[in-house]
């Protein structure tokens, strides 16, 4: 029987990979700890190349304003765009100011809204959306890109799937949702991919009183606490 070579070099190549779990579990734990005392928080996602002057990001300073007088912290990803403004909108009516954020090589940068010892740093992807699902009791989702959709879909993917309980997922600005919801509909519902009742786990709305309605109903039934 023949056998099977590797390719050139393979054997050769020295790797960290497995001293690699300490990093990670370095970033679990400051995770936890710091998160765990802070207490019950909504987060907001949406694009970080989103300007002040853009209307998304007025109107998710006034979201995360409300929400905050309302009782909850604020959670974001810490760097520019909606994540500058929903921490602008926590600063602005006292509340308590979370950033999550990831070094990346181009956009990321922490902005000033951000509680000083509320500020936590991140390189992996994974262990950051773990601590978004864990210790938020809603998510609030404004016009993004990709990462906004993968935070959005991920969500929605662990509630479905009964890994984590149900929490509010409300789409903020029908006319930029409006294509994804339909295409969902249409074509994902369509073809018997999801259920009816799967598009009960998202709602849609325009402005920061239904935003804060939606959140202030939802926890009239449901217990505060971290989701797993």
């Amino acid at each position: 029987m023949r056998k099977e070579k590797h390719p050139k070099g393979w054997n050769e190549i020295k790797t960290n990979d497995s001293w690699a779990i300490f990093k990670i579990m370095g970033e679990f734990v400051n995770g936890f700890e710091k998160m765990s005392a802070i207490g019950p928080c909504v987060t907001i996602f949406g694009s970080a190349r989103t300007k002040q002057e853009n209307e998304y990001y007025e109107l998710t300073v006034n979201i995360a304003r409300k929400i905050a007088e309302a009782g909850y912290g604020i959670i974001t990803g810490g760097g520019p765009g909606i994540m500058e403004a929903g921490n602008r909108g926590a600063h602005l009516a006292g509340g308590t100011s979370v950033g999550l954020n990831i070094d990346l090589p181009f956009e990321q940068h922490d902005n000033p809204y951000i509680d000083d010892d509320k500020s936590l740093d991140f390189d992996y992807f994974f262990v950051r959306k773990v601590m978004f699902v864990k210790y938020s009791q809603g998510f609030v989702v404004m016009p993004g890109g990709f990462g906004t959709l993968d935070e959005l879909f991920e969500a929605i993917t662990l509630i479905q799937t009964n890994k984590i309980g149900r929490f509010p997922i409300i789409l903020v600005g029908s006319r930029f949702w409006k294509g994804l919801i339909d295409w969902i509909k249409e074509t994902m519902l369509g073809a018997g991919n999801i259920s009816a009742g799967d598009l009960d786990l998202i709602r849609i709305v325009d402005s920061a009183e239904e935003v804060v309605e939606l959140i202030d109903a939802f926890y009239k039934g449901h217990t505060l606490s971290p989701n797993f």
